[in-house]
């Protein structure tokens, strides 16, 4: 159990997660405004104070996922009164904010949206190329997404307390209303023959990647303008998500960087 500098008591587990546990401690957290990652509920969980807390969490869009209770007491062995939330190491940012203060700045956008990027390591490794690179800002979704914790800042080398991050609640509805912002969406998927290096990356762009699993999803997909895919000439067919973010990445800041000479 360590104290962090706010005051606020967090544990840590054998995958160095922050987290808050018990009803009060966690309202006190949602009504300081402490940045939330999740919460987590015994799905058998009832009373008051709990509703409270839910009404809190619905009032501030935070997500909120009921569990089994052997989840819950796989997480920590303390009294967690059936809930846990897990801290974000990050202050989240609005995507809006981050697109109007980019065309400010007389820059063209390259955002990153992230489609189901579950895993903590590839998640700092794609941040830490994208702030390297100059990226504008990721965005992912509330829920199916890594959680921003200290491994994944660590993995990061301290680039996510510098590149933005927005947390939407549905990345379909986003997309659509970047494209209305003046985006255009490029999806990055296995499911099509047409390279990278056709596709004009010098304009406002939201390059999209999915999962290791299967991809960009086909909703997300119904969305893009067009379809890109990273070369691959090896007998394995496909490359980490990490590794293929980043090689996209660069191709569009190479074609900025010789639109601009």
């Amino acid at each position: 159990m360590e104290k962090r500098k706010d005051g606020f008591l967090i544990d840590k587990n054998e995958d160095q997660k922050d987290f808050i546990f018990g009803l009060r401690p966690i309202m006190e957290a949602l009504n300081a405004d402490r940045e939330i990652d999740k919460i987590l509920v015994n799905k058998e969980l009832k009373g008051d104070l709990l509703k409270e807390l839910l009404a809190l969490a619905k009032e501030k869009k935070l997500p909120v996922t009921k569990v089994p209770e052997t989840k819950l007491n796989r997480i920590t062995r303390k009294n967690h009164q059936g809930v846990i939330a897990y801290i974000s190491s990050i202050a989240y940012a609005s995507w809006e904010n981050v697109i109007d203060s980019t065309f400010t700045r007389g820059e063209a956008p390259l955002i990153l949206m992230l489609d189901r990027v579950t895993d903590v390591r590839n998640f700092g490794a794609i941040a830490r190329t994208a702030e390297v690179a100059g990226v504008h800002g990721i965005i992912i979704p509330e829920k199916s997404s890594a959680q921003i914790n200290s491994d994944a800042v660590k993995t990061s080398a301290g680039a996510l307390n510098f590149l933005p991050v927005s947390r939407v609640r549905n990345l379909y509805y986003t997309l659509k209303d970047l494209k209305k912002s003046g985006l255009k969406v490029v999806g990055v998927t296995e499911k099509t023959d047409r390279m990278m290096y056709a596709a004009d990356l010098t304009t406002p762009t939201v390059l999209v990647m999915g999962s290791e699993e299967d991809g960009v999803s086909d909703e997300l997909l119904g969305l893009c303008d067009e379809f890109v895919k990273v070369p691959v000439h090896g007998k394995i067919e496909s490359l980490n998500v990490s590794v293929a973010t980043g090689i996209v990445i660069y191709e569009a800041i190479r074609q900025r960087k010789q639109a601009d000479s």
